[in-house]
């Protein structure tokens, strides 16, 4: 199983989340690229400290939304998000490079990730930049979604996500942010969520049911509180019943 996090998304004297304790955590780490969160020297810094753990860089692009941490969603046209995504793609890549590393996969972030579960159009652009940029490049994203639909049909690798700190709705979607449900924060319970699905697949929705959940990669929000904590005992659940914590990229060539 691969462990990842949001990381990078601080912004000159804002300081979001600890990175340097996550990537002591975590196997992959979904990097800000500037659009929603990150500056350049945040940025650098992150890509170097993941390279230097061995911690795999994925670029996490997302709207042009610094004011709202890309969780607003914007009408977009596709050909204009294609290029955003491929502009974000570029940055990072920068940071990697000179780092000793590069980005290794993809995943979108807040609302441009929850808009590419069901708006094709908005999934389509993301994997047409992706396909263009580096067709081997894997797309991280929600089982069942638009996004994985897109990219697998482009020939794309994809991969499966759960989400560790978030409520599951009984259609298998994210609860939404601010409802009843939505954000998880006990250490012990989402570890045993975690194991859970790993071991049967499954997941209890916000109303009780049991979803059918299945993935290979986990996520623990940098931003969201005890963070570290949640991410620690996620990975100390997993390694006692032996589950093994691995990126799900190998290493860049």
């Amino acid at each position: 199983m691969d462990l990842n996090s949001d990381l990078g998304e601080s912004f000159g004297r804002w300081v979001l989340g600890d990175d340097d304790a996550m990537l002591g955590l975590v196997t992959s780490a979904n990097v800000a690229c500037g659009f929603h969160a990150g500056d350049p020297a945040t940025l650098r810094r992150t890509c170097a400290m993941a390279a230097e753990r061995g911690v795999a860089v994925g670029a996490q692009v997302g709207y042009r939304d610094l004011a709202g941490f890309g969780r607003r969603f914007i009408d977009v046209p596709p050909a204009d998000l294609a290029a955003d995504v491929l502009y974000q793609l570029g940055a990072l890549e920068a940071m990697c490079r000179v780092a000793g590393t590069a980005v290794r996969y993809v995943k979108p972030h807040g609302a441009l990730y929850n808009t590419a579960v069901h708006h094709a159009g908005q999934a389509r652009a993301v994997v047409d930049a992706v396909r263009d940029y580096d067709p081997a490049l894997p797309v991280l994203g929600l089982p069942g979604s638009e996004l994985l639909r897109a990219a697998e049909e482009a020939g794309l690798p994809t991969v499966r996500e759960f989400f560790v700190d978030r409520g599951y709705t009984p259609e298998g979607t994210l609860v939404p942010r601010g409802e009843p449900g939505a954000l998880l924060d006990d250490a012990d319970e989402v570890a045993e969520r975690v194991l859970r699905m790993v071991t049967a697949g499954s997941v209890t929705a916000v109303d009780g049911s049991e979803v059918a959940v299945r993935a290979e990669s986990a996520c623990v929000h940098g931003d969201s509180p005890g963070a570290v904590r949640m991410a620690q005992a996620v990975r100390t659940r997993l390694t006692d019943a032996g589950v093994p914590l691995r990126a799900f990229v190998g290493e860049p060539a």
